[in-house]
């Protein structure tokens, strides 16, 4: 299972990408190896050995300034999880995508959402957030590339792109973005003064690393990471809403458990069941705020994610406890039919 690492700039390296060939995300790395891009585009193809092997490109490379991505499926994102908060303790921006499969363990090569937990509570050692991204459709795994990519170096800070395997082997038509021009490496050092680029006569010399064996000054580094986040969480949050005015109850679903409770709310109301949909975009940040706002209006919510029952207790803190707030999942691989949706909200939520 080759790890390929992409270049993509020739004469300044401004992007990478490495990607870890674990199903249901194959796709990637076989399109664009087929496709050659470097061969228009001047991205460069590096082989890597593994998953710690290309987490650790990710941060060397983004160390040095520039867009670095890796992308795996969910037993390949745990074992990148050490450089992942090797990143984030040292503030060095990346993007990776984990395309969701079953657990634990192997578990299955179908679709999941039991990540949930491991992507937004940082999933390695220590206090830390990445940014997530929770897409629903080609179109926005396509667009939250560059989104990902912008969040990552506004903040120095890891983001996520959490899809699964419905939204990885889904064919849509996709506008893709335009290409951007290359980087300088005059452009790179003058766009991130905190990478590591060399020691040009005029700059001091620039150390990155997240060790610190001075705990008082690790406590001040905490403390400014922590700040950080509540920044993200203030000014980046991002959720979508469907049929909410008249709603009298709630789905609460992300990425392709969202798409597939649309349809279920399309069921419900021609039953007379009014209800509305709300996704969170990013899960990190959580929309907290703008749930619990929700709630004051809802008779219930129905969270609807594909695990056994996770992003159901970030809910379920935004609400506290103002209405009820209930869970629906399938395991193992197994996707809810629409109709299953309908019939969780009807025995979960509206005969309380």
């Amino acid at each position: 299972m080759p790890t390929l690492l992409f270049v993509a700039d020739a004469t300044a390296i401004s992007a990478i990408l490495l990607l870890r060939r674990v199903t249901p995300q194959s796709e990637v790395i076989e399109t664009l190896a087929e496709l050659k891009p470097w061969e228009t585009t001047g991205m460069q193809v590096v082989q890597a050995e593994s998953e710690l092997a290309s987490i650790y490109m990710v941060y060397g490379a983004a160390g040095a300034g520039k867009r670095a991505m890796t992308s795996s499926s969910s037993p390949g994102v745990a074992l990148m999880q050490e450089g992942i908060t090797y990143m984030a303790g040292a503030e060095v921006p990346g993007v990776f995508v984990n395309v969701q499969r079953g657990g634990p363990g192997l578990g299955t090569i179908q679709p999941s959402q039991g990540d949930y937990f491991q992507a937004t509570r940082g999933g390695g050692n220590g206090d830390y957030k990445v940014i997530v991204l929770a897409p629903n459709s080609v179109q926005e795994m396509a667009d939250f590339v560059d989104l990902a990519f912008e969040l990552a170096f506004k903040y120095r800070n890891p983001a996520m792109i959490l899809s699964d395997g419905v939204i990885g082997q889904m064919m849509e038509k996709v506008v893709l973005p335009p290409q951007k021009p290359r980087r300088t490496d005059e452009e790179v050092i003058r766009e991130c003064p905190w990478a590591s680029t060399g020691k040009p006569k005029n700059r001091e010399r620039v150390v990155i690393t997240s060790l610190e064996l001075k705990p008082e000054i690790m406590e001040q580094r905490n403390l400014a990471l922590q700040e950080k986040y509540r920044k993200i969480e203030e000014n980046e949050v991002r959720f979508e809403q469907q049929q909410m005015d008249d709603a009298d109850y709630a789905i609460v679903a992300f990425g392709s458990a969202a798409r597939l409770s649309e349809k279920a709310i399309e069921i419900a109301r021609e039953q007379g069941v009014k209800v509305g949909l709300f996704r969170p975009i990013t899960l990190f940040p959580f929309p907290t705020k703008q749930i619990a706002e929700l709630a004051k209006t809802k008779k219930g919510i129905l969270v609807v994610e594909i695990n056994a029952g996770q992003m159901v207790q970030d809910v379920r803190l935004a609400v506290n406890g103002a209405v009820p707030v209930e869970q629906f999942g399938r395991l193992g691989g197994i996707v809810p039919e629409p109709e299953e949706i309908v019939e969780a909200l009807k025995e979960k939520v509206m005969e309380i």
